[in-house]
């Protein structure tokens, strides 16, 4: 079986994924993989600074590599509703969609925010502001050095007059090659007027996601110590190599694990900071090579003397899920790609060489499958507090994997043999205050894994897929007992769930044939009144297409007033946003939106990609990297084009 490739960025990422999204053939399949008892692991603070340096200088030489922390492979760390209208908002501001989020009330950084009145958009490091009223670019700020189409990925955070751009860095394989090394920055702008930059915060380490309560935004940093190893002879053995490094980690200072921080002033003046030993903790048991750092920053109060009152974890994590008063970051252990699609059988890959005797075992390529998960207290005015981590057997999908509800933790994941033969998902409830298990249910899509989940009040539902969908819905009532209640099975699978309304569930994925070939994008409508009958009342079936809300829920658009429904399609060499209306019985197609084609790309018109779609008043708004255009929310006529290079 073998997606369809839509675009330039999920061809790149099937590129590089395929060889984690095998299946085998042939041979006798193997039994259901054994789940291993984990315990609740407590958070530990360090005495000081030598209790920590010995501590971390120990861990890190054991997990450190012949090619440094993370071996010599290359890993990609690959994110309830969106009729919210803005608290503050101002009399005359028009009714207006937000960010689709997972928690209401939970702000999440995306590409374009909009309070009704303006909608900020950062395009190639330009932080533009668009007057929703006159329709055209009021202000502009170039946050970047460079030349005029400077690739930066940045999201935005909005609160008042105050705008968060946060600048991914190059941390990820994925940045490397395009933006420079380091390049991690969060940048508070004053919109209240001309646009002006109020301070600039560059802490070491990479961007992993950030979320806002209020107008107080958590963000999360990953780094690793800076060490510099040896360069170990041209012939030199694994062993040489592990060897030098472990000598190099147990003679690096405390400093080299302690994250810096940069902070620049309305008038350039720098402040330069580290993370005091203190301020860190760790599990009770870690790698000592990667440390998440929580930034605290109100946008309504900016940078004050306490900065972004760090603190720091001696763990590693890429994915964060938060509530209005905890903060939860997982670590992904193994590989996972953030869009999971069907792949081609690959034969089995041959098994790796035992080293001799004398040599230590080189650092597995797989890392047992088990996800870490911390959790912080972020109620309080000032910075997180520690709480509790624990760890759970399989990997997460992606942040709705998780989901915080009446005092526990529900964690869905996939557990896949060691031979990569049998696979099966598991819903876990874990205790939010310890993170000990309290129940689990199993056996969820034997051969199969997870698609997309999505857990609403004591309901959860999950969809696992290798060529039929099996739709579970799961009783979450007793946390000691989580039980399912009901199973559908179709054709293709969804990717994306949405809460649709009383006893309604939207899906948005991949049609498929009966041998679990994808076919194009579908739009399906469940009846979930009945939790032991789940059954899809209709389904709206693209041929041959894509759509980016298949892996990235901020890009898609539901409008409970109206039932309209937007969400980014590519099909063959045509790209635009499918217009549909969603309605308690049913889902229909109302159009297409376009935006004006920008010259040729071989042989064909360049037509942008839509990312983003708004509802402003009686307007749909759609972002593409080339501009924004205004349609008539009920003809779909264009009204407006704003370029935006």
């Amino acid at each position: 079986m073998k997606t369809l490739i839509r675009t330039a960025v999920t061809a790149a990422a099937l590129a590089t994924v395929t060889a984690a999204c095998t299946s085998s053939t042939g041979g006798t399949p193997a039994g259901p993989p054994k789940a291993t008892p984990l315990g609740a692991v407590r958070l530990v603070a360090y005495n000081g600074c030598d209790d920590m340096l010995a501590g971390l200088r120990e861990h890190a030489a054991t997990n450190v590599g012949p090619w440094g922390f993370g071996g010599n492979m290359a890993i990609m760390r690959a994110e309830q509703d969106t009729a919210a209208v803005t608290p503050n908002a101002k009399a005359d501001t028009p009714e207006h969609s937000t960010t689709n989020v997972h928690e209401a009330g939970v702000d999440e950084p995306d590409l374009v925010k909009t309070d009704g009145n303006r909608v900020i958009t950062v395009t190639d490091g330009t932080l533009r502001v668009i007057d929703t009223a006159t329709r055209k670019v009021t202000s502009s700020l170039k946050l970047t050095e460079g030349g005029e189409r400077v690739f930066a990925p940045a999201d935005l955070m909005l609160s008042g007059d105050r705008a968060l751009v946060l600048f991914r860095g190059s941390g990820d394989v994925m940045y490397k090659s395009i933006a420079p090394l380091g390049d991690t920055r969060y940048v508070l702008v004053d919109l209240a007027g001309e646009p002006k930059v109020l301070s600039t915060v560059k802490p070491q380490g990479t961007y992993v996601d950030a979320r806002m309560v209020g107008s107080k935004v958590r963000i999360v940093t990953r780094s690793q110590p800076e060490i510099t190893f040896p360069q170990p002879k041209d012939d030199a053995s694994e062993a040489e190599r592990i060897k030098l490094n472990q000598a190099a980690v147990r003679k690096a200072p405390v400093d080299a694990w302690l994250p810096k921080i940069e902070i620049a002033d309305a008038s350039g003046a720098v402040k330069k900071d580290a993370i005091k030993c203190e301020r860190v903790s760790h599990p009770a048991d870690y790698t000592g090579t990667s440390l998440l750092t929580v930034h605290t920053l109100d946008l309504a109060q900016g940078v004050g003397a306490a900065g972004t009152d760090p603190i720091s974890l001696a763990a590693d994590g890429d994915i964060v899920y938060g509530t209005g008063t905890s903060l939860y970051v997982a670590s992904n252990p193994r590989w996972w790609s953030p869009m999971p699609m069907p792949v081609e059988d690959t034969p089995d890959a041959a098994p790796a060489e035992e080293p001799t005797p004398d040599e230590p075992k080189p650092t597995p390529t797989t890392p047992p499958e088990e996800t870490e998960i911390h959790r912080f207290d972020v109620a309080s005015p000032g910075p997180p507090a520690y709480v509790a981590s624990g760890k759970v057997n399989g990997r997460l999908l992606n942040q709705y994997s998780m989901s915080e509800y009446d005092g526990h933790l529900r964690v869905a994941t996939t557990l896949t043999s060691t031979d990569g033969r049998s696979s099966s998902s598991t819903v876990h409830v874990l205790k939010a205050d310890t993170l000990a298990k309290s129940g689990e249910v199993g056996g969820l899509g034997e051969g199969e894994r997870i698609y997309s989940v999505r857990f609403i009040g004591a309901v959860g539902y999950c969809v696992t897929f290798k060529q039929v969908d099996p739709l579970y819905t799961l009783d979450l009532r007793d946390p000691a007992a989580p039980k399912v209640t009901g199973e559908l099975k179709i054709t293709g699978y969804s990717a994306y769930l949405h809460p649709g309304g009383e006893g309604r569930l939207i899906g948005i994925g991949q049609e498929a044939s009966e041998k679990g070939r994808t076919l194009g994008t579908q739009v399906s409508l469940f009846d979930v009144s009945d939790p032991a009958g789940p059954r899809r009342l209709s389904q709206l079936f693209q041929k041959d297409s894509g759509s980016e809300a298949e892996w990235d829920p901020h890009a898609f658009l539901y409008w409970p007033k109206t039932g309209l429904s937007v969400i980014p399609l590519t099909q063959q060499n045509e790209s635009g946003a499918l217009v549909l209306k969603i309605d308690d019985s049913g889902v229909s197609k109302l159009g297409m939106i376009k935006h004006p084609t920008q010259g040729q790309q071989g042989d064909y018109p360049y037509q942008p990609g839509i990312q983003r779609s708004m509802i402003i008043g009686d307007s749909i708004w759609t972002i593409s990297q080339e501009g924004v255009q205004v349609n008539d929310a009920a003809t779909l006529a264009s009204q407006s084009w704003i370029p935006l290079r």
